[in-house]
């Protein structure tokens, strides 16, 4: 038995309007909205925070974001900050996704600002590090994410290192129709906590989720989930549709 509770966070990224996400916040309490045995987190797009929040209240289904700004405040046109998440009652945010630092060309340095930022101001990071299809092919894919963990740690104290979720997402297995074996997956996410290990001790490593976010489905989702080391999903596409995801929270609900 896992010392760690199972967590599906679903990331809606540029989909749904307000009203497309209040439905399918719905949707998921409904189906969801009672259980306890799994930790269940869904990141809408800015503009429906306040909307989704209002359908998840009373449910077991916390609020996310899929991004954050590290200062507090001031000119940064079209960013948000911690506070402001917090407002609307956002227990968790996605930092460091492959595809910021990809479009957006977020550095390591940059992404370890908002794991700080969101710390303190009470926000759970999902942090993200994972491989392109050329730094596996070419035998990098440890030492990238060695690189991106210990740059988007820098500076986190034992204390908080908990608090942290970590999400392996290796980038060639993302909506490319190639998939992780279940091998693959299970040995990155068994370095990551050997890394954790070495940072922050054993006992708290041992605490630390690391979700699997190489496009889980419903197919493959019972042999990652019953890894040693993947505790729950990053969850992409399949958290746009209500009983997909529903699926992939009782197939984490179901590992013992």
């Amino acid at each position: 038995m896992s010392p760690r509770k199972k967590l599906i966070a679903g990331n809606w990224k540029m989909n749904k309007t307000s009203a497309d996400a209040v439905a399918l916040a719905q949707e998921i309490v409904s189906a969801v909205g009672k259980q306890t045995e799994v930790d269940v987190v869904v990141c809408p797009p800015y503009t429906s925070l306040e909307s989704v929040a209002k359908v998840l209240d009373g449910s077991t289904v916390k609020l996310g974001a899929q991004n954050v700004h590290p200062e507090a405040s001031g000119a940064y046109t079209g960013e948000i900050s911690v506070a402001m998440l917090r407002a609307f009652f956002a227990s968790s945010v996605i930092l460091g996704h492959s595809e910021r630092r990809t479009y957006f060309k977020e550095t390591d340095a940059f992404i370890n600002q908002k794991v700080i930022a969101s710390l303190k101001g009470q926000l759970r990071p999902i942090l993200c590090v994972g491989e392109t299809l050329g730094e596996r092919e070419s035998g990098s894919t440890l030492r990238v994410v060695q690189t991106q963990l210990e740059g988007g740690l820098e500076g986190v104290s034992k204390d908080m290192a908990t608090s942290v979720v970590i999400a392996y997402e290796p980038v060639w297995a993302i909506g490319t129709g190639k998939v992780a074996t279940t091998e693959q997956a299970q040995e990155v996410h068994a370095f990551i906590r050997t890394l954790l290990g070495k940072l922050f001790g054993e006992t708290i490593a041992q605490k630390i989720r690391i979700l699997y976010g190489g496009s889980m489905k419903p197919q493959n989702a019972p042999e990652l989930l019953a890894q040693k080391d993947i505790d729950g999903g990053l969850i992409g596409g399949a958290s746009l549709e209500a009983r997909s995801f529903l699926d992939l929270v009782n197939a984490a609900a179901a590992v013992k």
